[in-house]
């Protein structure tokens, strides 16, 4: 009589067990068809937000790897527009919310209930990084340098005929293989020598009839 009980009882516990198997099994289906339906509203809302950047990405190059303008998948959909930023929805599930990625963490650019806002920040995001991107292309494509260094060198040269890289190489009385001479300041020095070769020629001969005494009385 005791054995029947105990067999009885055994019974209860598993049909219990099962039954609260089964409660937490339809709990788990419930729960995942909640997150699915949340994360398929997410992605409907996001397609609604892409209609609205279509236009921007039209305008885009082709081949511009800066920027991705796509939803990503996964248990939170994302609006990515670049490798750092992109649109999400809020806990509402109705805000509209630009962040992006920094060193310092997540910072919230922009926050909207209405898609067309939320572009236009976008397209204003868009914008800065491209100008930044040119930018930064022009301090290292080296164009411009040579001529502001000739500039400077022209400026500081200008009076003397010549530049500081042909003074380098230039002789002791300023003629040499390197130098380039105006032809003003050529003549000029030529004149300068032809006098002083007067004044050398003059004074070499007072000094010969000085000492032959061949001066005139």
């Amino acid at each position: 009589m005791s054995d029947s009980r105990d067999n009885v009882s055994s019974l209860k516990g598993s049909r219990r067990l099962a039954d609260a198997v089964r409660a937490a099994k339809i709990t788990a289906a419930q729960r995942s068809d909640v997150v699915v339906d949340i994360r398929e509203a997410d992605r409907a809302r996001l397609e609604i937000f892409a209609e609205e950047m279509q236009p921007i990405v039209d305008e885009m190059p082709a081949g511009d790897d800066l920027f991705d303008f796509t939803i990503s998948g996964g248990p939170q959909p994302r609006y990515w527009v670049d490798g750092t930023s992109h649109v999400s929805m809020a806990r509402d599930r109705r805000t509209y919310r630009f962040v992006r990625e920094t060193r310092i963490g997540r910072v919230t650019l922009a926050e909207s209930t209405h898609p067309r806002e939320i572009a236009d920040r976008v397209l204003a995001y868009v914008a800065e990084r491209i100008v930044e991107r040119d930018k930064a292309f022009a301090e290292t494509d080296g164009f411009g340098r040579p001529a502001r260094t000739e500039a400077r060198g022209g400026e500081r040269g200008e009076d003397r005929g010549w530049s500081l890289r042909d003074a380098a190489t230039a002789g002791p009385f300023g003629i040499g293989s390197g130098l380039r001479l105006k032809l003003p300041t050529i003549f000029a020095y030529a004149i300068s020598i032809l006098v002083i070769g007067m004044f050398i020629g003059v004074a070499a001969f007072i000094g010969i009839t000085s000492i032959f005494g061949l001066a005139p009385s």
